[in-house]
């Protein structure tokens, strides 16, 4: 049997069986667990019906081909057309099904934690990375994404030394996954009395929001400390010991979270950070001792790798990775964004293709 057929009626038997699960009381009255069969379903659903599809055209040939056996000759011409239709549709069906079985990123239906730090430049850096939180919070609405800030450090010009926020809705990971690296910014900034274009970067990081299952992070290895907040924040900042403070020991990765409603709610935060940039810290290591490409040649996972030049004089937009070049930049800075990522998802799908052909 070919290996397309025995991988749909894998998809098949796996859609109806989710199905089934999603049925049963246990599941429904455990949100996260059901929340996790409802993701993975609608992973599947394209593939699924498309199956359908094919099957219900394979038929309609091989009903035809038994009306070609017909005396009547207005039965056989009317079996002509309809086979030379069905097999046009399942030629059409080939291709979408070989794009739809491409090896999917397993964290692409993940919601996605995005942190954004001004770079280069002092406060144009910063002002710029509150301008791409700006940017990422309007994508992700016309996304129905849901958009929760977990950790921010405000800068006094305006925008942010550093925000951290979650995207969450389905497949956001893989609608935010190829923004990681340094965007650079070209403009005329407003304490700037002379006119000059100054040119500034802020930096993104992008992590799949990881289940507690999808990495084994023992107490042991953790140092978790609670201090005075700082800065603005509310009127229990320096009153009450709400910040939480986590440092995983074996990599010295750290996070700071106080911008939550009490110590628990920023325990839970930095928790959840920890979870995926530790997750992240070991997945590059191992890619690297195997001599693996991170994600594909648009994605390397360089944070210092220039992705992206916003030129304001210009009103343009280029994305380096796949030479993408669009004059809207305006439009670009209201979070329509989909011209660029669905051609960064459409390179990394065509190389995918490359490769399976290889």
């Amino acid at each position: 049997m070919d290996a397309k057929i025995i991988k749909l009626q894998e998809i098949e038997k796996r859609y109806l069986e989710i199905g089934d699960l999603m049925l049963m009381d246990e599941n429904v009255s455990n949100v996260k667990k059901y929340t996790k069969l409802s993701k993975e379903q609608a992973s599947l659903k394209g593939a699924y019906e498309a199956y359908q599809e094919l099957k219900k055209y394979e038929q309609i040939v091989a009903d035809g081909e038994e009306m070609l056996k017909d005396d009547d000759p207005e039965i056989r011409e009317m079996a002509s057309a309809e086979i030379a239709d069905a097999k046009k549709n399942l030629e059409r069906l080939d291709k979408h099904i070989e794009e739809l079985l491409l090896p999917r990123d397993p964290e692409d239906s993940y919601d996605a934690l995005v942190e954004i730090r001004g770079a280069a430049g002092g406060d144009e850096g910063n002002i710029f990375a509150g301008d791409l939180f700006r940017m990422y919070s309007y994508y992700a609405d016309s996304l129905g994404y849901k958009v929760e800030v977990m950790e921010s450090s405000e800068s006094e010009a305006g925008g942010y030394a550093l925000i951290s926020f979650a995207v969450k809705g389905l497949d956001a990971y893989r609608h935010f996954k190829f923004e990681s690296g340094a965007h650079r910014v070209q403009r005329v900034p407003k304490t700037e009395t002379q006119g000059r274009v100054h040119t500034s970067t802020a930096t993104v990081i992008v992590f799949p929001d990881v289940e507690d299952e999808d990495i084994e992070i023992p107490d042991s290895d953790l140092e978790i400390e609670t201090h005075r907040a700082s800065g603005a924040g509310g009127q229990h900042i320096n009153k009450t010991d709400s910040a939480v403070r986590i440092v995983h020991k074996p990599t010295g990765i750290t996070v700071n979270c106080q911008d939550g409603r009490n110590q628990i709610a920023n325990k839970e935060t930095a928790l959840r950070i920890i979870r995926a940039r530790v997750y992240d810290y070991y997945k590059q290591k191992k890619e690297a001792e195997e001599g693996a490409i991170r994600r594909s040649k648009i994605g390397t996972g360089d944070r210092s790798e220039k992705i992206r030049t916003y030129n304001y004089p210009q009103n343009r937009v280029s994305d380096h990775r796949i030479g993408l070049t669009i004059n809207q930049l305006d439009r670009i800075m209201e979070g329509k964004l989909d011209d660029i990522v669905n051609a960064l998802l459409a390179n990394d799908d065509k190389e995918k293709l490359l490769n399976e052909h290889v």
